[in-house]
């Protein structure tokens, strides 16, 4: 017969190894605001704004990351590149291209709740 002794011995050292792996599924993840832009000035890249490429604009995130971003009112996610700085509204914390913010079903929205994801 195990002691319970055993038990929590065993349940104890999985702990940290629980604790490890939540915290790094998470890593990278948010959720917030999202809204979409087309103009045709150049981003913070030096690339020229293309509407519709997957692309998007973080305050924080190096030029070059991908995220992937799913719409929390349907589901649909998209994989987007970010070359642009902003958004510099309050609550938002990403602008997607208007490509993106199609793939995603919020273009007559304008904005949308999102969660991201750093890949």
């Amino acid at each position: 017969m195990v002691s319970f002794t055993s038990i929590r011995l065993v349940l104890i050292s999985f702990v940290p190894f629980l604790m490890f792996n939540a915290a790094s599924a998470n890593a990278g993840s948010a959720c917030g605001g999202a809204s979409w832009y087309a103009l045709n000035s150049r981003t913070a890249s030096g690339e020229r704004m293309n509407p519709s490429a997957l692309t998007a604009a973080h305050r924080t995130l190096p030029l070059g990351s991908r995220v992937k971003v799913t719409n929390q009112r349907n589901g649909k996610t998209v994989v987007v590149r970010i070359n642009d700085r902003g958004p510099f509204v309050r609550g938002r914390m990403i602008d997607l291209s208007k490509g993106a913010a199609s793939r995603l079903g919020f273009i007559g929205a304008g904005h949308t709740s999102i969660c991201m994801a750093r890949l």
